[in-house]
C-alpha cells in the first residue's frame, strides 16, 4: 500500500529533482510563518527548459500542461529541500502558476492543472488547494511556465 507522499511520487515513476540553484540574490525556499514560500521554478531538466516561448503560440497547450508538472516537480523539490524531506511536507496550501502566453490565450487554469493534478497525486486530499493561474506577456529565460509553492510542514497548525 502507498502511504507516504515519497512512496507516491515513486509510484508515479517520478523522483524529486535536485533543487535549482538560483540564477541571481534569492533562495530557491524559504519557511516563515508556518510555511515554507518558493521562489518561482521554472519547467527545467538537468538545468535544460523543456520548452521556451509563449502558449498559444510557439507552445501547445499541451506540451505547457507537460511544462506545468516539471515546474511543480521543482517546486516540491525547493519546498522539500526547507521542509526536511518531501514527507515532511504535510499539505500543499497555495500555488501560482505564471503563464507566458499570448494576449488571446484563456486557458491559463488548463496549464496549470499540470502542477496541481501532480500535487494532488502525490499528497492526495493534502494536495488539494488554492491556486492563482495568471497569464503573463513574458517569463524568465522564456520559459512558458512558472510556479510559487506555499506548503504547510509536518507538525505545524
Amino acid at each position: 500500500m502507498v502511504t507516504t507522499p515519497s512512496e507516491r511520487l515513486s509510484a508515479l515513476g517520478l523522483e524529486l529533482p535536485p533543487v535549482a540553484a538560483p540564477v541571481a540574490a534569492y533562495v530557491p525556499a524559504t519557511a516563515t510563518c508556518g510555511h515554507v514560500v518558493t521562489s518561482g521554478q521554472l519547467p527545467t531538466i538537468a538545468g535544460e527548459l523543456v520548452a521556451r516561448g509563449k502558449v498559444g503560440a510557439e507552445v501547445s497547450i499541451e506540451v505547457a500542461v507537460d511544462a506545468a508538472r516539471v515546474a511543480g516537480l521543482n517546486a516540491l523539490a525547493a519546498a522539500a529541500s526547507v521542509a526536511g524531506g518531501l514527507d515532511s511536507i504535510a499539505r500543499v496550501v497555495k500555488a501560482t502558476v505564471f503563464v507566458a502566453c499570448t494576449p488571446d490565450f484563456t486557458a491559463q487554469p488548463q496549464v496549470a492543472n499540470g502542477a496541481s493534478q501532480l500535487f494532488v497525486d502525490v499528497f492526495g486530499e493534502a494536495g488539494q488547494h488554492v491556486r492563482s493561474a495568471v497569464g503573463v506577456p513574458v517569463l524568465p529565460l522564456d520559459a512558458p511556465v512558472e510556479i510559487e509553492l506555499v506548503v504547510e510542514p509536518v507538525g505545524v497548525r
